[in-house]
């Protein structure tokens, strides 16, 4: 992979981890479209950087949260804090259960198939439209909204379905205040991410070839900054309930994939 590729790469992963529109879906587009014949452990080692990278933008966007989550532990309490932590590890079950026991039918997910990926962008779209259409509230995550919403990033996983557009419209439609929903969205998959990293490198599955450190670097980089960028944007449009516009997005980049699938 060229350092192009790997700067386009890391741009398209920071703008779509945290729009609605599937950053995994459109990895798979534009390796598809790159001609990427990459086998799906080696497609999977760009996409775990790329989202180490947005992982850290979410940590960054906020800071002044995690900061008063980890002072509000430290008091070793039943508090506001501690409770909000308890939410985070119930959401984070179903995608650690999955991600454990069908590691080896996830990443065969990753091999440009861009029938699937064009599929589940119409379902995303569709997410999207039902959360618009709901009605606001100020309620908060509850622990059995955690678990439903959690549900929805394991099943996120699959390329083409937006996880921030699953857990977000997943939140919205039980009633969640939505700017609510956007901040357990985004805090929710920091931790599961950082774990998920290590697992594979006490495992010794993630290796790279000394060629792979300056494009893996530059998609790195590339998307720590256009994340913080898209993170702060979706959270002021979360807000003013403006999502039909990437539901539109979704159906139209869905509907070409599939399109092209069959005609190509």
């Amino acid at each position: 992979m060229s350092w192009i590729e790997a700067l386009i790469l890391g741009i398209i992963q920071g703008l779509t981890e945290f729009l609605p529109v599937s950053s995994s879906g459109h990895l798979e587009i534009t390796k598809f479209i790159f001609g990427d014949t990459s086998m799906p452990k080696e497609s999977m080692l760009m996409t775990v950087v790329l989202h180490m990278a947005t992982a850290l933008s979410t940590i960054v966007v906020f800071r002044k949260d995690i900061l008063e989550i980890i002072k509000g532990l430290m008091q070793f309490k039943w508090n506001e804090e501690t409770i909000f932590t308890v939410k985070i590890i119930i959401s984070m079950v179903p995608a650690a259960l999955v991600g454990v026991f069908f590691k080896e039918e996830i990443e065969a997910l990753f091999g440009g198939r861009l029938l699937l990926v064009g599929s589940m962008l119409i379902v995303t779209a569709i997410l999207l439209l039902l959360a618009d259409r709901a009605k606001g509230t100020k309620k908060n995550v509850g622990f059995w909204n955690a678990a439903i919403i959690g549900i929805s990033q394991a099943i996120a996983i699959i390329p083409g379905i937006s996880r921030s557009g699953a857990t977000i419209s997943t939140s919205v439609m039980l009633g969640v205040d939505r700017s609510k929903a956007a901040r357990f969205s985004f805090l929710m998959v920091v931790p599961l991410i950082f774990a998920a990293m290590a697992k594979d490198i006490l495992s010794g599955e993630i290796t790279y070839e000394a060629a792979q450190l300056i494009p893996l670097s530059i998609g790195f980089v590339a998307a720590f900054v256009t994340g913080i960028l898209a993170c702060t944007w979706m959270i002021a449009l979360v807000k003013k309930a403006k999502l039909s516009w990437f539901a539109l997005y979704c159906f139209i980049i869905g509907t070409i994939a599939i399109i092209y699938t069959f005609v190509a």
